[in-house]
This record gives structure tokens, C-alpha cells and sequence, in this order.
């Protein structure tokens, strides 16, 4: 659940990012790179963008940075994966996934196989921590170093390449974390990213980081939507999913469709992010510049949105002008019949008893329709662009 704020920082989140920032420059002195699923490339992108050029994006179409209620480290959304039997019957492999928040864009970047994905986001913290993920990503060999390096824990015994998800959290609830384990894995990320890759990335950048990659070392899988080092908890009535759960969780066909659910998932996620082709922004929904900067670079590659997850930022943009704001930006999209919004509806909004926090309802809707409905004055609220899914 993802509204929109001013561009500000709680005095505690401050101290806990200096302090870190002091902390890891001293233990460490004080940096990551990026492969696509083999897809018709019907479109003009390249099969890998540069770093000069993956850095010139997310800094030339980003826009200044906002808060959230939440650290919002992972999703609080555990069916967002019921709509990806629809999508696949919708959609066409090979175009471009647009998205927001954390992770669970990466399970759907596996299932609907997109040349280039833009991940939106108003907190510049969600970017640094999609840079967080390239990195570990990058240096890991499989699902099982994956999981040790970003939790900093010893590799799980008795796994494989064949393992279940539910094996390989199994496996690692038994080992604990490391501090020295965290320490080289934090090195090793702004490494990758600052010596290998050459981002150009701040002191607060790093710290922001390294508080971040702390985190999920401190809660392990069980980092949830509500998990904060800085003090504040955010929204936090009900049980939230954790990182563990959501990646066990399956699609309403009952295939585990998550990027850790197999090795398959994962080495399609390694090669996006190797080629640099999950491309992290700053960037407000209703805002001036991230959407349509991305906008004007498909259309001159010749590329067609394919799909753009939403969460429920809707619900909050139409709070206020946002919502208009949204959808003139949307309409500079290139788009087609299949382009499809996927959004999730908290709270039932009228559908169902999806009255809990930690459960929404996903639901889908033509991009091109809706873009539509609005230029005629048919939506003009968040209950209209729920009347018009499906």
C-alpha cells in the first residue's frame, strides 16, 4: 500500500542512516552490474544496455525523491500472483514491464518475459535497493548463494538446483547471521556497483544501502512490509506476509511462480539484471517527468508497453489531482490492445471480503480502454478505475 508524500525524512530515519553511514565506512573504508530469457525481439531494444547508459537513465529520468509511511522493504500483497495465468493469455513477450515497488516485479519480469523493465517508485530508497538486489544478484551462482548473501547466512545444507522454495527456507531458518558474512557482502555490493558498474552513487547513497542490506540481515525471511531499523513501524495493523511467504506462494492455477521458486526463475532474473535491463527509478506516479521520460525513449525504440503493475497507488493519487495527473501520463505511453494495468484493491473497495491489510485483490484492466475512459471524463475517482477492471 504505496500513497504518495512530500519529499521529506523523519529525524530518526536520518540518525539511523548517519550512524550506519559512520559505522560501515569505518569497517569498511566504502558499491553492482547487470541477462534477458530468450524472447522474439520484435522491438529495438539491444540484448544489453550499457552501464554508461543504464546510469544515464535511471539519473536523466528520475525524479527528486519522497517518503513513505513504511520502509516498505518487501511486498503486503500475498495474491499477486493470481493474475499471471490471465496476463500470459493477454499480453506478448517481448515488450516492456513497468512496475513499482520492490520485489515482487521480479516475479512477474519472469513470467511475462519484457526486453527492458522501468520499476517507478517516489522513495529514492526503493531504487538503491533494486541496486542492492542487481548486485547480490549479479555476484550469485544460484538461488541457494543468492539467499546467503542477502541474508548473510551460511549456504543451506541439503538443497539443490531442485529444491522447492519451501526446501531452501526451510533449509535456512536453521543457520544464523554472520556479522563478518554481513560485512564482506556489504563490501562486495558497493564494489559491484561503484568499481565495477561506476555508478555515481553518494555517501548517503551507500548508506541508505547498507541500511537496507542490514535489515534483511537483522530480520532474515522474516522481513515483512512493517519491518524497520529506524524505530517506526509503519502501518502495521495485521499480520504481513514475509519475504519467505511470499516466495512460496503461487499463482491461482497453483504454480509457484516466484524468482526463487526454481533455478530456472532465477537465472532468467540473473540475466535481466547482468544486462542491465531492469532499470530502477525516483519516480512519482502524477509527477512531471519519470513516466513520460520513459514514454519518449520507448517510442524512440520503437517499443510497446506490455504491462504496468500498479500495487494501489491509485487509491491514493485520487486523493487529490494525482489521479488526473496519472493518467495524462499514462496516455503518452505507447501502448497497444494488450497493454494491461495490473493493480491490487485493499480494504474490498466492493468486491469481496478482502478487509484485511496483508490481503488485496489483484485485478486487470486494458490500458488503452481506461486512457480512454478518462479523456471522455468516465473516470474521475478511484471507484471508477475499480468499476472498470476486471
Amino acid at each position: 500500500m504505496r500513497p504518495r508524500h512530500a519529499d521529506t525524512r523523519t529525524a530518526t530515519r536520518r540518525l539511523a542512516t548517519r550512524r550506519l553511514a559512520a559505522g560501515f565506512a569505518l569497517a569498511l573504508g566504502l558499491s553492482v552490474q547487470a541477462t534477458v530469457p530468450s524472447v522474439a525481439r520484435a522491438q529495438n531494444f539491444p540484448a544489453k544496455i550499457s552501464d554508461s547508459l543504464f546510469w544515464k537513465l535511471v539519473t536523466d529520468f528520475s525524479e527528486p525523491g519522497g517518503s513513505f509511511r513504511s520502509e516498505n522493504f518487501v511486498s503486503n500483497e500475498t495474491t499477486f500472483q493470481w493474475v499471471i495465468p490471465d496476463l500470459l493469455r493477454i499480453t506478448k513477450p517481448g515488450g516492456v514491464y513497468l512496475g513499482v515497488g520492490p520485489d515482487q516485479n521480479f516475479t512477474y519480469l519472469i513470467a511475462l518475459k519484457p526486453q527492458i523493465a522501468f520499476i517507478f517508485d517516489i522513495r529514492r530508497q526503493n531504487m538503491l535497493t533494486h541496486l542492492m538486489y542487481k548486485a547480490i544478484i549479479e555476484e550469485s551462482m544460484d538461488r541457494q548463494d543468492f539467499l546467503s548473501r542477502l541474508f548473510a547466512r551460511a549456504r543451506p545444507e541439503k538443497t539443490d538446483s531442485a529444491s522447492t522454495a519451501e526446501a531452501l527456507f526451510t533449509a535456512l531458518a536453521a543457520v544464523p547471521p554472520d556479522s563478518t558474512s554481513m560485512a564482506r557482502h556489504l563490501g562486495e555490493i558497493k564494489d559491484r556497483l561503484t568499481k565495477t558498474h561506476r555508478f555515481v552513487l553518494s555517501d548517503e547513497d551507500l548508506a541508505t544501502i547498507a541500511y537496507v542490506y542490514q535489515s534483511f540481515v537483522i530480520a532474515g525471511p522474516g522481513i515483512n512490509y512493517n519491518f524497520s531499523l529506524s524505530g517506526g513501524n509503519g502501518y502495521s495493523r495485521g499480520r504481513m506476509p514475509s519475504y519467505a511467504d511470499l516466495q512460496m506462494a503461487t499463482d491461482s492455477a497453483l504454480v509457484h511462480r516466484g524468482y526463487l521458486a526454481t533455478e530456472v526463475n532465477f537465472r532468467a532474473l540473473k540475466t535481466l539484471e547482468t544486462n542491465n535491463l531492469v532499470v530502477p527509478l525516483v519516480g512519482d506516479f502524477g509527477g512531471p517527468k519519470a513516466i513520460r521520460a520513459v514514454g519518449d525513449y520507448l517510442r524512440q525504440n520503437k517499443a510497446t508497453v506490455t504491462a504496468f503493475y500498479l500495487s494501489n497507488v491509485e487509491q491514493y493519487l485520487f486523493q487529490d489531482e494525482g489521479g488526473n495527473r496519472f493518467y495524462k501520463n499514462v496516455g503518452t505511453l505507447p501502448l497497444d490492445s494488450s497493454s494491461t494495468f495490473i493493480r491490487s484493491v485493499f480494504n474490498g473497495m466492493g468486491y469481496g471480503s478482502y478487509n484485511s491489510p496483508m490481503r488485496a485483490r489483484q485485478m486487470l484492466a486494458s490500458m488503452l480502454e481506461q486512457v480512454k475512459l478518462f479523456n471522455e471524463g468516465k473516470i474521475t475517482s478511484y471507484a471508477d478505475v475499480i468499476r472498470t477492471s476486471r
